[in-house]
């Protein structure tokens, strides 16, 4: 009689991988603060702000992202190195740590910059300044979507009518385009496109042409940790590092759009405004952000397989009474068992895991069958 069988590990286990997509769409009403920034969190060590999808007191909300400053000690923007709020160490602090963790470091050591590299870029361009919005893990599950990710920004040089003028942030091509010489993973190039009445500089040392199109450097993507490190140049185009991408004719006095109700500029937002008063101008210029995040579903499936003169009889003692098999009416007929469940076991006749059928499998030595049963981690 046959109660245990072993699996043959070729034959009958194999390991597959699943990718399941969810589309996450954030509307600017929830990122500008809906419930009337209800749902916006500020910290006293003042390092970033937090975003939630309802005011962040309730029991049911959820967060959703983060915003923060960075910039390292060779940005100059626009030459002001002075720290007006007393916060440079922390922006600086920001920025390492970041760098340190999603670029790593260079072959003498030290920390290397945010770089836009690669192939299509060649030597690259440098991000020495600008925001870093780290996404909830609720949101991106495993990873984000490659070539899914898209935000709109307003850049009307106008503080609370900002997207009468947008244009669209995106990681355009990166399906096919991703760089992997990252220690926390894939990451991808991030462009703006012009849309609505987006205006771009086309002399801006950031534009390039990827797959027949024109593009402008925007910053970059970090698939598994999640992370949109934006760059400052969006705002200007004469932002130190590289360049901006937004046209600066009749866009404020210096090519750049006004970044916070008293009118500063980027490089004055940055450096003499507080981590949450430049994350509070960057929210209220976003626009809807979009991107399907990815589980991956690992599983193991074992064929289970009972031949003809396999599991014929059963162990369970209800199988027999007074010796004789209750489910025979003669001792002629031949032997018949109903499977409803498989077990699996290991080495030690350990049992690890049960699977239940939906009906009782009638067996007899006429049949035989393969069962699936598959095991998701």
């Amino acid at each position: 009689m046959t109660t245990i069988k072993p699996l043959n590990t070729e034959q009958d286990i194999k390991l597959t991988r699943t990718l399941l997509y969810e589309a996450i769409p954030l509307d600017n009403l929830i990122v500008s603060g809906t419930y009337g920034d209800q749902n916006i969190k500020n910290y006293s060590h003042g390092m970033f702000q937090s975003v939630y999808d309802y005011p962040y007191l309730s029991s049911s909300a959820n967060h959703i992202f983060d915003i923060t400053v960075g910039y390292n000690s060779t940005s100059q923007l626009y030459g002001l190195t002075v720290e007006t709020v007393g916060q440079k160490s922390k922006k600086k602090n920001i920025y390492n740590q970041l760098a340190q963790i999603l670029m790593g470091y260079d072959t003498v050591g030290s920390i290397q910059n945010f770089d836009q590299d690669g192939d299509l870029i060649g030597t690259g361009t440098k991000i020495n300044s600008g925001f870093i919005i780290p996404f909830s893990r609720l949101l991106v599950k495993d990873e984000i979507k490659k070539e899914t990710f898209e935000m709109t920004l307003g850049i009307e040089d106008d503080y609370y009518s900002p997207f009468s003028n947008t244009i669209t942030i995106s990681d355009f091509s990166a399906s096919t385009e991703y760089r992997i010489n990252s220690p926390a993973g894939e990451y991808g190039i991030l462009y703006a496109t012009a849309s609505s009445n987006g205006i771009l500089d086309i002399t801006s040392s950031n534009l390039v042409t990827v797959n027949d199109r024109q593009l402008w450097y925007a910053g970059l993507i970090y698939y598994q940790a999640g992370i949109v490190i934006l760059s400052s140049s969006v705002f200007a185009t004469a932002c130190a590092g590289g360049g901006g991408i937004i046209d600066g004719s009749g866009i404020g006095a210096t090519n750049s759009v006004l970044f916070t109700p008293n009118g500063n500029l980027i490089d004055a937002a940055l450096t003499g405004s507080s981590i949450s008063a430049s994350a509070d101008g960057l929210r209220n210029r976003m626009g809807d952000i979009r991107f399907n995040n990815t589980t991956e579903l690992n599983s193991t499936v074992y064929f289970c397989r009972a031949n003809h003169n396999d599991f014929n009889y059963s162990s369970n003692p209800t199988y027999l009474s007074g010796s004789r098999m209750v489910v025979k009416s003669s001792y002629n007929d031949a032997p018949v068992s109903y499977i409803t469940s498989v077990g699996l076991y290991n080495d030690n006749n350990e049992l690890l895991a049960v699977a239940k059928l939906s009906e009782p499998l009638k067996k007899t030595p006429s049949n035989e069958y393969t069962l699936r049963v598959r095991l998701d981690y």
